[in-house]
């Protein structure tokens, strides 16, 4: 399926991802960069205009409506090649971050952004229109031009620099004036002030590297028979939502972007979410990029110590525990839905479903590279830890997977995650040492099967449901098979897998659950769920069906093969945090199963 020849959605989240692994940027698919934070992921944005269209802060390349604009990938890169032609003039706009490794092996990422205009034929005209608003667009941001670059300053209630090197005339980019494209030009952003000045053959020769780079990247990645240019995609987009400085795996690059609009479920994602980061490894792992799934142990490894340190649901990039959640009252929110919010009061909530899926990460790395034995003294400490913690916790009500901030339940998906985590400790066990700790935990992972199974199954429903004693359905109950816990072709499955379909399909989308929560009734579709029910479906033995859902699905995504966390049931529009790794784990394994 060529996403280039679709129309493109009205209003939709049609932009590309570039980054380096240290940072990323958002370009629209008129060329504007409507959002980047430098020097990394969770610093104060530069151009943050997709949280507020009038003060938020943008860096254009404007033609006149005579020009038609397309907009795709370089092929298996993360390159993004932005084509303006009105028929007689025509350019091309490169827009990369540089990544790749320097002679001494160390990879070369500075927190810079670099576009090339490339003439192609005629006498284009444009003006570029260069905006940016530091620090979240607090306070005024100044730009001067000096002789070597413009330098924007903010130097109010906080200070921040950013400069800009071009060989095109400085006066015209400050005053947006008309420029006639006569050659190639470059322009790069850079956050700090650079010691050799760089030139459009240096800019180039970067393009190359970073070039070089993503293909020796997608070379790496297996190639698959279906689906194999989406798989491509998602990898390379779950690549760019990975910290090489820590091992840190974000949630997704942005903040606020709501999941419906005008309602205030709007939060930051640009965290590590022990739960999101884990599926991502083990997704990673599949797919044979043994660097990104060690650096995410290394990460692990850093944020518990010692044995008494408490895990929590998510971290900062760099391991920070303390991720105070505040409102950036001044701006205005993407497409004026507030508030927008910094930091993650969700930090502190206890979710027993991390302990598993940490587990089960651990378990899959282990399997797969067994003969490494690389940090498995390490990792089993955390694995014996984990047990402890689960055995002393998993009768306890939580918050859930979905981090309902009202009162404790004792969810389905938590007590399957509890017995996931003293499973894959047993498997561990028997990979490692022999399963000379496997025989102590077998009655309480028979312990918690038997809970489960007594207290989640509704008769009124026929289904297992989202807590007990309840009759609300759950997709992530959906989870239950892959994970191993049930079979199948086992009749309480199926009748769940159909129960979910009757009551939470919806305009071939899926909600998470209906039952009111926080924020009153979910109004959107989260997309990993829908992608959970077809990987159901196909289990189940509905193998059409499940393909015909599945195409249907990956004909939402935007422009360029990428989702956000959510769709809108109606419209189809991308909705929520953006791209969100989630979604794209998702996708991944729903596609393996077509190429069983």
């Amino acid at each position: 399926m060529d996403l280039n020849k679709l129309q493109p959605k009205l209003d939709n989240l049609n932009y590309g991802i570039i980054g380096n692994c240290k940072s990323s940027a958002l370009i629209n698919e008129d060329s504007s960069i409507d959002w980047c934070c430098l020097p990394q992921f969770d610093s104060p944005s530069v151009f943050g205009k997709i949280l507020d269209e009038k003060i938020g802060g943008s860096f254009k390349i404007s033609c006149d409506k005579s020009y038609r604009i397309t907009q795709k990938y370089l092929d298996k890169t993360c390159i993004l090649k932005t084509k303006f032609d009105n028929g007689s003039d025509s350019f091309e706009l490169l827009d990369y971050m540089p990544r790749f490794q320097k002679e001494n092996g160390v990879y070369y990422a500075p927190p810079e952004i670099c576009r090339i205009l490339k003439l192609i034929k005629g006498n284009p005209k444009l003006k570029i229109l260069y905006d940016p608003k530091l620090e979240y667009s607090i306070g005024k941001t100044n730009n001067y031009e000096k002789n070597d670059f413009i330098v924007s300053v903010v130097n109010e209630e906080r200070y921040d620099t950013l400069y800009l090197y071009t060989d095109l005339n400085k006066k015209s980019i400050l005053e947006s004036s008309e420029i006639l494209l006569d050659r190639d030009y470059f322009l790069s952003i850079s956050y700090n002030e650079k010691i050799n000045p760089p030139s459009l053959g240096h800019v180039n020769f970067e393009l190359e590297r970073t070039k070089v780079y993503w293909l020796n990247w997608c070379f790496k990645t297996p190639s698959y028979e279906n689906y194999n240019s989406q798989i491509l995609r998602s990898a390379m987009t779950l690549k760019l939502l990975t910290f090489e400085k820590t091992g840190a795996v974000l949630a997704a690059a942005t903040t606020s972007l709501p999941e419906t609009i005008g309602e205030v479920r709007n939060w930051d994602y640009r965290f590590c979410w022990i739960r999101d980061a884990s599926m991502v490894i083990k997704v990673i792992t599949k797919l044979g990029h043994v660097k990104i799934v060690k650096k995410f142990i290394d990460f692990i490894l850093n944020i518990i110590p010692d044995k008494n340190e408490k895990l929590q649901i998510m971290y900062g990039i760099n391991g920070e525990k303390m991720l105070t959640e505040e409102t950036l009252n001044h701006l205005s929110g993407y497409k004026n839905s507030s508030p927008v919010r910094i930091g993650n009061a969700a930090f502190i909530q206890k979710q027993n479903d991390i302990y598993g899926i940490l587990v089960d990460a651990i378990h899959y790395q282990i399997e797969k590279y067994i003969d490494k034995n690389d940090k498995h003294e390490e990792l089993w400490s955390i694995v014996k830890n984990i047990v402890w913690v689960v055995d002393n916790n998993w009768k306890m009500p939580d918050k859930g997977i979905w981090e309902f901030r009202q009162e404790d339940q004792h969810f389905t998906f938590s007590k399957l995650l509890c017995w996931v985590a003293v499973d894959r400790a047993i498997k561990i066990s028997e990979l490692i040492q022999g399963g000379k700790s496997a025989k102590k935990w077998e009655s309480l992972r028979t312990e918690i099967y038997n809970d489960i199974i007594d207290n989640a199954w509704s008769d009124e429903k026929q289904a297992f449901t989202q807590s007990y004693g309840t009759s609300y359905l759950d997709a992530s109950v959906l989870l239950m098979e892959p994970y191993g816990f049930i079979d199948a072709k086992d009749i309480r499955y199926v009748k769940t897998v159909k129960a979910i379909e009757k009551e939470l399909s919806h305009e071939g989308l899926l909600f998470r659950y209906k039952n009111v929560d926080d924020f009153g009734t979910p109004s959107s579709s989260f997309t990993v769920c829908t992608f959970w029910f077809i990987n159901s479906l196909y289990k189940i033995g509905e193998k059409e069906k499940s393909k015909l859902m599945f195409d249907q699905l990956l004909s939402y995504s935007n422009h360029l093969g990428l989702f956000s966390e959510d769709i809108d049931f109606k419209s189809k529009r991308l909705l929520g945090n953006f791209p969100q790794a989630y979604s794209h784990l998702a996708l991944i394994d729903t596609a393996m199963n077509f190429n069983e």
